[in-house]
């Protein structure tokens, strides 16, 4: 290889390596089993607690419906 050849092939893999450094993390970090169930099982009270309510229980009763 000539000189020029092999000093851009060494920019080229110094600004793909920049490059790479800058893109963003597409794995997240490992979370061991432990740690996995200890999160499920603060998960669980959580729901039981707050049940969400039915959206007909939010709607208001409206004015034509017959009164009983």
């Amino acid at each position: 290889m000539n000189r020029r050849k092999k000093i851009k092939q060494l920019l080229e893999a110094h600004a793909k390596k920049a490059n790479a450094k800058k893109a963003p993390k597409k794995k997240s970090t490992y979370i061991s089993k432990a740690d996995r169930l200890k999160l499920a099982e603060e998960a669980k009270p959580d729901s039981i607690i707050t049940p969400e309510p039915a959206v007909s229980d939010l709607t208001a009763p409206s004015e034509d419906a017959p009164q009983p």
